[in-house]
């Protein structure tokens, strides 16, 4: 999406809740963006919202994943276009897709394991 704001929010939620599986209920980690909290917004039933602290990157590993999107595949690049950005945004997401144990290994917090 060209902007990030409640209506584009509203989509999203929207879009998750119907790949959800009947029955199921999809928890949503959000950071303290401001359309992430807006009364605006429309939360379908299939899914809850949980707030992380108002600065905690340590709990948040997609921070991660788009540091390394940053670093392996889109820094020092100039792109032409805005459709030239998407594509390439869209490109590099869909490389680190096939390479589930990069995002494993990026993910993972060895304090929030199960111990064994």
């Amino acid at each position: 999406m060209p902007k990030v704001n409640i209506e584009a929010m509203n989509q999203h939620l929207a879009e998750i809740s119907s790949a959800v599986s009947l029955g199921a209920i999809a928890l949503l980690i959000l950071d303290g963006a401001g359309w992430h909290s807006s009364p605006k917004l429309v939360v379908p039933d299939n899914i809850v919202l949980l707030p992380l602290p108002p600065y905690a990157p340590e709990l948040n590993p997609t921070e991660n994943i788009w540091e390394y999107l940053r670093a392996n595949a889109l820094s020092n690049r100039v792109w032409d276009s805005y459709d030239a950005i998407v594509g390439a945004c869209c490109d590099a997401w869909n490389a680190l897709m096939t390479k589930p144990d990069v995002i494993t290994s990026i993910g993972t917090r060895q304090w929030a394991q199960v111990k064994t």
